[in-house]
C-alpha cells in the first residue's frame, strides 16, 4: 500500500477513498468519494497532494463537473485545506461544513496562522488554502439532511474535538464519516489514539461525541485517518479509556515537571508510534496532542 492508492470501502461498490499521505505518512490521511446520483467528496486532506483525489476521480470515471458536493467534517487544514483546490477543479461542487467553519473557508486567514502555530514545520505538507467564494459555501447545523438523490448524508454536530466538527451519517449502507470524532484509527494494532489538538479540544465534549457514536450504532466507521474499519462497541470503550487516561497522563506529568515545554519533550521523546508513523510525525503527533491537553487543563483552571 502506497500514497495515492485507492481503496473500496467494505460492503460498498460506490463508495472509496484514497490514501493522501497526511504529513507524508501512508494511509493518514482518507478522502472519501461517493459515486451516488450527485457525487460527492467528504474532507479533502492538505490539498498537498490533491493530485491523488483527481486521479481517484479519474479512476472512478467520474468527471469533475459531475462533483456536486464537498462534505468537510471541519475545517482543521488536515481535512478542509484542498477545499479550494477540489472547489476549482469542480465548478458545479458546493461546499458544506458546520456553520461554525463555514467563515473560515471563505476567508482562511486566521485558519492558516493557528495551523502553522500548531504544525510547525510540517506546514511544507501543506498546500495554501485559496478563498472560497461565499456562494460555494452552505453552512450546515446539527439535524441537517443532505441529499444526494440515491442517498441522504445526515448531520451530526460532535463539538468535542472542535466546535465546528459534524459527523455524517448515511444510514443506507450505514455508514459513519467520523472526522476526528472518533480519534486516530491505527489499523497496525486495531486501536484509535487519542487527537487533542489546540486550542479547543474538550474532555468531556468528545467522551459525548464517542456515546452519539454509540447510539447511532453504525455499520463502518470511515475514518479520516486510515480508512474504515467494521464498527466495534469495544472500539468505542476503548477510545473512552484512552482519551481519560491520556488527560490524566499529562495532567501528573505537568504536576511532576511544572514546566510545559518539559512535559511536551517528555511525550515526544517516549511516543509508542515511532515504529508505525516514524519518528517524524509521532513526535510531531504527541507534540500536538500534548499542547491541546495543556491548553484545556489551563481553560478548566479559568472556568473553575
Amino acid at each position: 500500500m502506497a500514497i495515492g492508492d485507492l481503496f473500496a470501502v467494505e460492503g460498498t461498490d460506490d463508495v472509496h477513498y484514497v490514501d493522501v499521505g497526511i504529513h507524508d505518512t501512508p494511509r493518514h490521511g482518507s478522502v472519501y468519494v461517493v459515486d451516488g446520483d450527485e457525487p460527492a467528496i467528504v474532507d479533502s486532506g492538505t490539498g498537498w497532494n490533491r493530485e491523488h483525489v483527481f486521479d481517484a476521480l479519474d479512476d472512478l470515471d467520474i468527471e469533475r463537473e459531475a462533483v456536486e458536493h464537498v462534505l468537510l467534517t471541519h475545517v482543521h487544514l488536515d481535512h478542509a485545506g484542498g477545499a479550494s483546490y477540489l472547489v476549482e477543479a469542480c465548478p458545479n461542487a458546493t461546499v458544506r461544513t458546520h456553520e461554525i467553519g463555514a467563515p473560515h473557508l471563505v476567508d482562511p486567514e486566521r485558519l492558516v496562522v493557528s495551523t502553522k502555530d500548531a504544525v510547525g514545520d510540517n506546514w511544507e505538507f501543506y498546500a495554501d488554502p485559496r478563498p472560497i467564494p461565499e456562494d460555494r459555501v452552505e453552512p450546515l447545523a446539527d439535524g441537517d439532511e443532505v441529499d444526494l438523490g440515491d442517498r441522504t448524508i445526515s448531520v451530526i454536530h460532535t463539538p468535542g474535538h472542535a466546535p465546528h466538527h459534524s459527523v455524517f451519517f448515511e444510514p443506507g449502507d450505514g455508514l459513519l464519516y467520523t472526522g476526528d470524532a472518533a480519534g486516530v484509527y491505527v489499523p497496525e494494532r486495531d486501536e484509535i489514539r487519542e487527537t487533542s489538538p489546540p486550542p479547543q479540544f474538550d474532555l468531556e465534549g468528545c467522551l459525548d461525541d464517542v456515546r452519539t457514536i454509540e447510539d447511532l450504532a453504525p455499520e463502518t466507521l470511515c475514518f479520516g485517518h486510515h480508512g474504515d474499519v467494521e464498527y466495534d462497541p469495544a472500539l468505542m470503550e476503548g477510545y473512552k479509556r484512552t482519551l481519560v487516561e491520556w488527560v490524566e497522563a499529562v495532567r501528573q506529568k505537568r504536576a511532576e515537571l511544572g514546566d510545559d515545554e518539559a512535559v511536551i519533550e517528555h511525550f515526544e521523546e517516549h511516543s509508542e508510534m515511532v515504529e508505525v508513523w516514524g519518528e517524524r510525525k509521532a513526535r510531531a503527533e504527541e507534540r500536538l496532542n500534548t499542547r491541546g491537553v495543556l491548553v484545556s487543563l489551563d481553560r478548566q483552571a479559568d472556568d473553575a
